[in-house]
């Protein structure tokens, strides 16, 4: 046989394709047993964290009526997100760590990583929805009641939850459209997009660039909601006289603005590059903060800064102690 001849035999050979993939090896931090235990105990801890610090914060606002307000409606939209954030993508983590098999199905890989993108985008919406209540509620306060009443701020929230599902269908389609017949090792300890774009034989370049502007463009417009938001509030404070009103206006904000900067940060620096630039392993600890650790951080930030939530909480730790008090 001919080189020609070779030559055209082997590019005629037929291409794995995407189905042939039946499951993910999820590679994970580490192959070292011991490290992997203390990890465990360490993600354990912060996941229950996570789900009593949010879910408690969401059942703080529909059980007490001082916090019937669409602020702290939105806090709780945020909380519930969280909780839903963070299960989506620890608990497999956790069994991971402890277990030989590190496999997920490629069904089970696909529902990981649409809610996950789902969970996540809505909380970008989110965010931005709750800059401009705040800017509603203190650049015209006596007209808070009518500008966020329930006919605007549920609408805000299933917009928002709307985007969500819309972008994540769209990255989910287009990476397991894609086929992946090199290798089914997935760099990291979930379904995320840049690891599995990095195990294609196909070519990913129009996943990529979809991957930048989608992601550049839903951070453009929420950034910039929550800028002009927060523009119009410091004109507000600036005319403000009284001392209190600004410290409890500073108070409120500076907390959402922290945890807006947190979580904006993270995902510029995770999607919003060229793919030149990514380092699985690098991406992985960056990635893994942002879906395990913010979740965390969010009810501290927005209820320990907040004096409506800890009075709140006072009053209910005050109850059960008297309770407490009376029965023994």
């Amino acid at each position: 046989m001919s080189r020609s001849e070779l030559r055209y035999d082997v590019q005629n050979i037929p291409m794995k394709n995407a189905t042939d993939v039946t499951m993910f090896i999820l590679s994970g931090f580490t192959n070292d047993a011991n490290l992997e235990v203390f990890l465990f105990f360490l993600f354990l801890a912060v996941y229950i964290f996570t789900l009593i610090g949010n879910l408690g914060l969401v059942l703080l606002v529909i059980g007490d009526s001082r916090l019937h307000n669409p602020m702290y409606y939105f806090l709780s939209v945020l909380s519930f997100l969280d909780a839903c954030y963070s299960t989506v993508v620890t608990p497999k983590m956790l069994v991971n760590f402890l277990s030989k098999d590190k496999s997920i199905s490629f069904i089970g890989c696909v529902t990981e990583m649409f809610l996950f993108v789902t969970f996540g985008t809505t909380e970008c919406f989110l965010l931005a929805a709750m800059a401009y209540d705040r800017y509603v509620a203190i650049y015209n306060p006596l007209l808070y009641a009518v500008s966020m009443s329930p006919r605007v701020y549920l609408p805000l929230i299933l917009a928002s939850y709307a985007g969500g599902i819309m972008h994540a269908t769209t990255h989910t389609v287009a990476t397991f459209s894609l086929s992946f017949c090199a290798s089914n090792v997935v760099r990291h300890v979930f379904c995320d997009i840049p690891p599995l774009l990095a195990i294609s034989c196909s070519n990913t370049h129009i996943n990529q660039l979809l991957l930048f502007y989608c992601v550049g463009s839903i951070e453009i417009i929420t950034i910039l909601i929550v800028l002009v938001s927060y523009s119009f509030i410091l004109f507000a404070i600036l005319k403000m006289q009284s001392t209190e009103g600004r410290r409890k206006i500073f108070s409120t904000c500076g907390s959402h603005l922290t945890g807006v900067s947190i979580y904006h940060g993270t995902i510029l620096f995770m999607y919003v590059r060229p793919s030149s630039n990514y380092a699985l392993e690098h991406d992985m600890i960056v990635s893994t903060f942002y879906t395990i650790v913010i979740p965390m951080l969010n009810p501290i930030i927005y209820s320990l800064r907040n004096k409506d939530v800890k009075n709140v909480m006072k009053r209910i730790l005050q109850r059960n102690s008297f309770i407490n008090k009376v029965h023994f």
